[in-house]
């Protein structure tokens, strides 16, 4: 199974060590100009083609706020890859729940 993951740097690099591509990204331009390589949707040369792109696509917290209208259309595509938020370098972002939270919320027990 093919990952790709968009972070910051020392995430991407952490990520690189384990064998995952992947690429880092500072604001919201470099953001969208990777999500949409690897998305196939970009209209420039270096855009994956279907058999290159990723099956997971590991998005950090704050890239996916950075560029959540593209991620929220492309996840009601239904289609590859699927993408996964991870919390980045600082923890989770304020607001979102981690996943013994939404565990807990779903099951209804305190583990």
């Amino acid at each position: 199974m093919e990952f790709f993951v968009l972070g910051e740097r020392e995430l991407v690099l952490g990520f690189m060590l384990a064998g995952v591509k992947g690429q880092a990204v500072t604001n919201r331009q470099d953001a969208l100009e990777s999500f949409l390589r690897v998305t196939g949707q970009s209209s420039s040369s270096q855009s994956l083609v279907e058999a290159e792109r990723p099956e997971i696509l590991i998005l950090t917290e704050d890239v996916a706020d950075m560029i959540s209208t593209e991620v929220q259309s492309w996840q009601m595509k239904a289609k590859a890859p699927l993408i996964v938020e991870i919390p980045g370098l600082n923890g989770h972002a304020k607001g979102r729940k981690t996943l013994t939270d939404s565990i807990r919320e779903a099951v209804g027990i305190n583990v």
